[in-house]
């Protein structure tokens, strides 16, 4: 695997870059704040760490929104970050209202992940019923990595008013984290979406975040061929095929939706 770490010189440009972008994001919309979605993963946590440096946390507020799939130490892990942050959060039920579009929709009970994406969906609800009533921006917590292949879901956790970490790998979001305090605990808590039972994020993508991130930097984002790709990181052609396919598959959620051309 290739190394995307930081120096030490970098990852202080960084902070300072991603936190006021943070700034320039709020006071450009006239926003009193922001809002985000606390999982006890990395990512959003992370991304609280930044916003409350960049806002101060008495203009951050955190949601915590578990279903019945969640797992009790990852929500406990979400409520921590914003303790120790001493930023406002709440703890919102999404289950009644998946709850409620299943017994709108039956036919979808039992299937994982269309269920699994509402519950995603349902979470964006909330995070922008909230961020509308308190004049708030919505924090997404993605991160490069994620992006690239499309493991997120649309209109889900992708919808948000930006992206802070979005150009980060996750190599480097680790590491950003641990500069800026982040317990070593939840800095390698096992990354999980959290869509349905015993989910975890390498399960899904069938590799490991650094062999990800790596094809990522050198194949997808860098001038390496499939061959070139596999010498360089010792990876079998099967797994940068995969990689591969799950960017070109998931360009349409990177994209603003298409319209057809105006008629001449």
């Amino acid at each position: 695997m290739i190394d995307l770490r930081f120096s030490e010189a970098e990852l202080e440009r960084h902070r300072e870059h991603l936190t006021s972008f943070i700034r320039d994001q709020v006071d450009a919309a006239g926003a009193d704040g922001a809002v985000l979605g606390l999982s006890g993963g990395i990512d959003s946590t992370l991304t609280a760490y930044l916003a409350v440096e960049a806002l101060g946390e008495e203009r951050v507020h955190g949601l915590v929104l578990p279903a019945k799939v969640s797992d009790d130490d990852q929500m406990s892990d979400a409520e921590r970050v914003a303790e120790l942050l001493e930023m406002s959060s709440d703890v919102l039920e999404i289950e009644p209202v998946v709850d409620g579009l299943l017994e709108a929709y039956p036919e979808a009970e039992g299937d994982h992940l269309a269920v699994g994406n509402a519950r995603a969906r349902v979470r964006a609800v909330v995070n922008y019923l909230v961020a509308n009533h308190e004049n708030r921006l919505v924090l997404g917590t993605g991160n490069r990595s994620e992006a690239a292949v499309g493991y997120f879901t649309k209109y889900g956790d992708g919808a948000v008013d930006c992206h802070p970490i979005g150009n980060l790998y996750k190599a480097q979001v680790r590491q950003l984290a641990r500069h800026v305090g982040v317990p070593e605990e939840l800095v390698t808590q096992t990354p999980t979406a959290e869509l349905w039972a015993d989910q975890t994020d390498e399960d899904e993508l069938g590799m490991d975040y650094d062999t990800l991130d790596s094809i990522l930097a050198v194949h997808v984002d860098g001038p390496l061929s499939v061959a070139a790709t596999c010498r360089h990181l010792e990876v079998d052609e099967e797994t940068v095929a995969r990689v591969r396919s799950l960017y070109e598959a998931s360009e349409h959620k990177r994209a603003v939706p298409p319209a057809p051309d105006p008629l001449a």
